[in-house]
């Protein structure tokens, strides 16, 4: 099964790297890609701490007019951010005027204290995996029926226009893992689930989970798209290989192109990555991503 992969966006500084630089550093990045990346991804974050942090929206409408070449997508949305009709209406605009180039990520949210800061309710997991549910029912009318009506637990929407609808049509793609709800989400609407920064065995697992959820619902398991989201680090001397949280992949590209098959002959299609710095990248796309790319 061909492979393709995408790069997610270095969204802060870091101790190597100053804020002014930023916008030059990512840049670079996605300069270096490959025929093999198809894809840039951008984190929803409002806020780590007092450092810097680039916005998903204004990102991902700057990124699809400067690289036309590549789809762009959020990894992923906090649904309780933004009202989920207006970011239908969001989507299917950035959508029409980027040629089809816009990929639906989205998830039930997490990072408490972001929501506080910025005045938005944190009610309970189960709550916001509702509403999950409630704002993807509610982006497929809208792209869909003209005008649409939708009447969940949490949003609705009555005679909503969102003219014009997608062409082709926005795939959804769900971030999360919880295996009682957010996994029985991907399994009723769904067209991709992304899985990361743990190992293929873990990954089995919650894919035996999700094929239970397939079967209660009616839904072929073969018809979710399967990608994972690696953190990697190929630095120069593997001595200096720096794990982070979870599983990082590294520390040479050898070992690499082996992690990363552990998940591709489970039926992962799609890889994104981010990398340590430019030098990990740019070996990833020279001796990684043409070993794997045939699947």
């Amino acid at each position: 099964m061909p492979v393709d992969f995408g790069w997610v966006v270095q969204p802060v500084p870091t101790p190597a790297l100053e804020i002014a630089d930023l916008p030059a550093y990512n840049r670079a990045a996605i300069e270096s890609l490959s025929s093999h990346f198809t894809t840039v991804w951008v984190e929803d974050h409002l806020q780590w701490g007092d450092t810097p942090t680039l916005e998903v929206w204004t990102t991902l409408s700057y990124l699809a007019a400067a690289y036309p070449r590549l789809r762009v997508a959020p990894m992923v949305l906090g649904q309780g951010y933004r009202n989920p009709a207006l970011t239908a209406k969001m989507a299917a605009s950035l959508h029409y005027l980027s040629g089809g180039r816009f990929i639906m990520g989205i998830g039930a949210g997490w990072k408490e204290d972001e929501y506080r800061a910025y005045g938005y309710d944190f009610p309970g997991a189960g709550t916001r995996i509702g509403q999950l549910s409630d704002a993807i029912e509610i982006m497929r009318a809208m792209w869909t029926q003209s005008p649409a009506t939708y009447t969940g637990k949490y949003f609705q929407v009555a005679d909503a226009y969102c003219e014009p609808r997608p062409t082709p049509m926005i795939p959804i793609h769900v971030g999360g893992s919880g295996e009682k709800s957010t996994l029985r989400v991907v399994a009723r609407l769904a067209d991709a689930w992304n899985f990361g920064f743990d190992s293929s065995e873990a990954l089995r697992h919650k894919m035996d989970v999700l094929r239970g959820h397939c079967e209660a619902v009616g839904r072929d398991f073969n018809t979710i798209q399967l990608t994972y989201y690696a953190e990697v680090d190929l630095p120069d001397d593997p001595a200096t290989f720096t794990a982070g949280v979870g599983l990082t992949i590294g520390p040479t590209p050898a070992e690499a192109i082996t992690q990363l098959r552990s998940f591709i002959v489970l039926g992962v299609s799609h890889i994104l990555i981010r990398t340590k710095n430019l030098a990990s990248l740019r070996r990833f796309v020279a001796e990684v991503a043409p070993a794997l790319a045939q699947g």
